[in-house]
C-alpha cells in the first residue's frame, strides 16, 4: 500500500466514523503532504458513499467544508 493509498483511506475512516470537524485538516493536511490531490479525497467520498451511506458523506463533506472554511453550498430539505 502506497502513502497516496493510506491518505485517502485515513479520510474514508473518518467518514465511516462520522468525525468531528476538527479531525479533518490533520488527515487531508497528512494526504496533501504526502501527494494525495483534493480530487482523490473527493473521489474517495464518492466512493465509499455506497457502503457508509450518504447521510455520512453529506455530514463529512460539510465538516471538511468547516474545517477548511469552505462553503460547500448544501441547503437543508
Amino acid at each position: 500500500m502506497t502513502h497516496k493509498e493510506t491518505g485517502a483511506e485515513g479520510v474514508a475512516a473518518l467518514v465511516a466514523m462520522d468525525a468531528s470537524a476538527p479531525s479533518y485538516p490533520l488527515n487531508i493536511g497528512t494526504a496533501a503532504e504526502l501527494g494525495v490531490p483534493l480530487e482523490k479525497v473527493q473521489g474517495t467520498l464518492v466512493a465509499i458513499a455506497p457502503v457508509v451511506g450518504s447521510a455520512r458523506v453529506v455530514s463529512a463533506a460539510r465538516s471538511i467544508g468547516e474545517a477548511f472554511g469552505i462553503d460547500i453550498g448544501t441547503e437543508d430539505a
